[in-house]
Order: structure tokens, then sequence, then C-alpha cells
């Protein structure tokens, strides 16, 4: 099965390429871009050496979904889905902070809680909490983007002493984001899941505020199974997560965790399969909907030509 690693296009009044850990933008004249998510994989901020069959298409076409399904809350940067690998949408200036919102004791927020914190970003944790309960009401812990290296938590205050959002701006964006995981909380409620916690990009174009990247997918948010979660939490069991943390779990069993002089395990056809069914299965859990697998034959050259189709009709 051919996997989509790397894209190498120009396209009518590119003015720029940017090659992220997944995605591949593609900048139009400063007025679009052109984001292709490519089969590539990361883990501990590496990208594996191996990409993986229709996953660019599962992360795009969840994404859409939920952008389509919440554009009553928020205004999104989407124009057009021309190819299931492909979201062409408005040039946005990106906020510098990414919205992450937590509904459960989970992930880094446990982790911090474990080593006795009781308080992330700024917001009070309640004691006596044991990992994967449900918090009173879901907190809101920002974090930087870092052009280089990791992000880093940052508190609300000192988003605006540091000047990096304004305050009407910040307010907004959380006032979105709390709107957008309620919705995104009741559409995984309706198909059996829990939406953990997940984390939301803003960006600004002629004074508004749009939604802008992924939402709501495995890369970006963690989903628990809502049947027998009680009953796991009371006896003390692990939650059944449904995100990419399987490939994290494989990658740890391996002796890989991004650390200096370790290396990534060798990557089978059986592995990357495996992952490629497990993502498939991630889409049709949480959207509900069958996964139709796109023409794989030379799909470089089918998308090129959906991308120059799409720009022809907006020239």
């Amino acid at each position: 099965m051919n996997a989509i690693t790397k894209t190498n296009f120009k396209f009518p009044k590119q003015k720029s390429f940017y090659k992220g850990k997944v995605r591949d933008v593609y900048n139009i004249d400063d007025k679009m871009l052109v984001m292709i998510v490519s089969d590539r994989i990361s883990a501990f901020d590496v990208v594996l050496p191996k990409g993986i069959p229709y996953k660019g298409q599962v992360l795009n076409q969840i994404a859409y979904k939920f952008l389509e399904a919440t554009t009553d809350i928020c205004p999104n940067w989407v124009i057009d889905v021309p190819d299931p690998m492909v979201t062409v949408g408005y040039f946005c200036e990106p906020f510098k902070v990414e919205m992450v919102i937590r509904g459960y004791l989970s992930g880094h927020a446990w982790r911090e809680y474990k080593a006795g914190k009781r308080t992330i970003c700024g917001v009070a944790m309640p004691d006596g909490l044991k990992e994967n309960d449900k918090f009173p009401q879901p907190i809101i812990t920002p974090t930087t983007k870092a052009a280089v290296g990791h992000d880093e938590d940052i508190s609300r205050e000192d988003i605006f002493r540091k000047g990096i959002v304004s305050e009407q701006d910040y307010l907004q964006l959380e006032n979105y984001t709390r709107e957008l995981f309620k919705r995104g909380t009741e559409i995984a409620s309706n198909l059996g899941l829990i939406l953990v916690d997940t984390k939301y990009e803003f960006g600004k174009k002629d004074g508004r505020i749009f939604l802008i990247d992924e939402i709501h997918t495995p890369d970006s948010s963690r989903y628990f199974y809502k049947e027998g979660y009680a009953e796991r939490q009371a006896s003390g069991e692990p939650q059944k997560q449904l995100s990419k943390e399987f490939v994290r779990e494989w990658l740890m069993e391996n002796g890989f965790q991004g650390k200096e002089g370790q290396k990534v395990p060798s990557m089978t056809e059986k592995i990357v399969n495996s992952i490629s069914e497990r993502y498939i299965e991630l889409y049709q859990q949480i959207t509900g909907d069958n996964f139709i697998k796109s023409e794989a034959a030379d799909a470089l050259k089918r998308i090129e030509q959906n991308i120059n189709s799409f720009l022809k009709v907006q020239a």
C-alpha cells in the first residue's frame, strides 16, 4: 500500500511552503492555505520512518466533519475539501497559544498531579482525585506555540502579562473553547465515547477570530469508551482509550520514548498495516460512518490534479 510521506508541488501564486510533522502547507498568495494531511506519523515529537496508509485521509475527514458540525459556534477557516487528504482554507494569522481543554485528569495533567502539583497553567485541581477521574468542570490549560522545541504550559495571567493575546481576544478564545468542547462531548457521547481532552487552534482574519487546523481527531484528542468507564475507575483499571496512544505504547514497549540515543524500532509491514487498520477503526468509532478508502494508485497525481482544479475555479 502506498503512503504519502512527502509532497513537492508548485501551485499558481504559491508564495511559500511549510512542512510540519504531519502536514504540508502551501501558501497561495497570502489568501489561502492548501493543507495536505500526509500519512506521516509522529510520536514523542519524532516523525517515524514509515508512513501509515490512509492516516492522512482519516485525520482530514474527521477534522472536516467536526468543523462542519461546529460552524454555528465559531467560524472556521475551511473553504473546501477538494481531495480526501486536502483541506483548503483562509489564510489567517494564528494566535501564539493552543487552547487545551481537559474534562478528565489524564495525560500531562495527571503526570503533574502525581508529582504533587495542584495547579496547572494557574488553574487549581481538587485534592483526592485518581487518574482519569472527571473534573468538576472542564479546565482550560493553554500552551505556548513553540516555533522550535516543545510547547510549554502557560497561565491566562502570563498570556496577558506578556501580551501574547489581548485580553478581549483571549476571553473569546476561552468561550469558543468551552462551547466547542461541549459540542464535541455531546457528539462523542452519542457514539458511546467520552471526549477526555483536546486542543483547539485559532487565527485572525480581517479582525475576526476563526477556528483553524484540525479538531477532535485522534491525533489532537483523547477519547475513552463510555461503556465500562465507571467500573474501570472504581476497580482502578486503566481506561479503554481511543487515541494514538497505542502507537506510543508500542514504541515504549520497544525501548523508544524520543530520548537521546534511543532508536526507533523497526517498522515492519505488519506493524504499519496494523496501525493503518487502527486508524480506520478510530475513524469509524469517532464519526459513526463507514470509511471509504480513496484511490491509492498514483495518489500524488490525484492530489495535485484535484488541488489545481480547485485553484482554477477560484482564480
